[in-house]
């Protein structure tokens, strides 16, 4: 069963998001904070990455270019989530490596289709 961590401070969204992922036959692992996120991410290696750009401790964008400059998880493909939908915030986005770029509010069937894209080749 393939592994996607999600890593948002908005708890409610993490809920749902791993709701739906969970009910889509993912196994979800959950972080509040930039650096609980990192952490787990080294930890469990993903298969993919939601990841939230305003948090708390380290910010999305901050994870994204660690993991991506690291040859051990340069392939987990990150889906960058933010309130923010100005084009300076995506070329940073794509700059910091993110795989994708999602903006809240969004539609959580729009959301699962980019993860199965990435994990089931589809």
């Amino acid at each position: 069963m393939k592994k996607i961590l999600i890593v948002d401070d908005e708890q409610d969204i993490v809920e749902s998001v791993k709701f739906m992922l969970e009910a889509n036959d993912y196994t979800c692992y959950c972080a509040y904070n930039g650096e609980d996120g990192l952490r787990l991410a080294k930890e469990i290696v993903p298969d993919l990455m939601i990841l939230d750009v305003m948090m708390p401790k380290l910010n999305g964008y901050k994870i994204s270019r660690l993991l991506k400059f690291d040859n051990k998880y340069k392939d987990i493909p990150i889906l960058m989530v933010t309130a923010r939908s100005q084009e300076e915030d995506k070329l940073i986005g794509e700059e910091t490596g993110a795989d994708e770029y999602i903006t809240k509010p969004f539609e959580m069937d729009e959301l699962i289709d980019k993860v199965n894209r990435y994990l089931k080749g589809n």
